[in-house]
């Protein structure tokens, strides 16, 4: 596609402009947009609207709730590093999640691990696997799982993996926002934050994603910036027909004395019957935290319904 890029804001009606009144209530900052994005604004799409159901979409939270109540299955490879790049522990195993009387749960159809990936109490021996184990896997029976996100999101629980989990899902499923209790990080995930959002250059373009229309909104550190952000790429494809996500992909890093982090991730979902369901999750981290072993973990989520 022919990509006659503009640079637009989104304060300006749908012609080429300055505008001097701001709505503070959506994004300020320049975006580049391609010629279809552009053609499909100056004919009174609501660019604005995009802007906000953007910054507040709850679809991608949502598929990832619905997995709590529909029967799945789905195969988990995961694979821990050394320094050199060579396999040091892995699991492989294909889980089957039942739904029943409104109640989950799940079967381990066949499970294969080497290195030292379980101590000896059958325990996790690292930490990437034991929050994956929480995230994905159920033990015994739970009932009362619902898809609901309403207030959801701001529920944080006391323990270990009740913290990581809420401040995981800060990150993935609103990113932009401040993420509380990571030190040294303050709002520098907060990509929509007027002083961190200028850090940023930002892209609006239409594109196919598997056969689905979408738009695509891509935000990446300006030259020279790259060591005073967390997200080194951050890019969302949104079903033009709902502006549902079907795809995102992130890039974050960052680095203080006491912990640092480099984490890629790359999510799809698809529509299943009625409802949006994750379908393929991939992850590529290495971190390390104070007092604690590096981890350097790559994991690969395949999930059919």
């Amino acid at each position: 596609m022919f990509r006659n890029c503009i640079i637009f804001f989104l304060s300006l009606l749908p012609f080429c402009g300055y505008a001097q009144q701001y709505d503070s209530s959506i994004f300020k900052y320049p975006i580049e947009m391609d010629t279809v994005v552009v053609r499909a604004a100056r004919n009174g799409w609501d660019l604005k609207g995009f802007i906000r159901r953007m910054q507040t979409d709850t679809t991608f939270y949502k598929s990832f709730r619905t997995m709590r109540i529909v029967p799945y299955t789905a195969t988990n490879d995961i694979k821990v590093y050394d320094n050199d790049g060579n396999v040091i522990a892995s699991l492989y195993s294909n889980t089957k999640q039942n739904i029943s009387k409104g109640c989950k749960t799940m079967k381990v159809i066949n499970e294969k691990t080497t290195g030292d990936f379980y101590k000896r109490n059958h325990q996790y021996n690292y930490y990437t696997a034991e929050l994956y184990a929480y995230l994905f896997f159920t033990n015994g029976t739970v009932c009362g799982e619902n898809d609901i996100v309403a207030g959801t999101m701001d529920v944080r629980g006391k323990g270990k993996m009740e913290k990581a989990t809420w401040q995981l899902k800060q990150l993935i499923f609103n990113p932009g926002a401040k993420v509380p209790g990571v030190p040294f990080m303050g709002d520098k995930a907060s990509i929509f934050d007027p002083d961190i959002a200028k850090l940023y250059d930002f892209k609006l373009l239409s594109e196919e994603y598997n056969g689905v229309d979408c738009y695509v909104f891509k935000a990446v550190p300006k030259k020279g910036e790259e060591n005073n952000v967390v997200f080194n790429e951050l890019t969302t494809w949104f079903r033009k027909s709902d502006y549902s996500i079907v795809a995102r992909d992130y890039s974050l890093s960052y680095s203080t004395m006491f912990y640092d982090f480099d984490v890629k991730m790359k999510v799809r979902t698809r529509q299943i019957g009625n409802r949006l369901l994750p379908v393929s999750i991939n992850y590529d981290g290495n971190w390390h935290i104070f007092s604690k072993k590096r981890e350097r973990v790559k994991f690969t989520t395949e999930i059919t319904y």
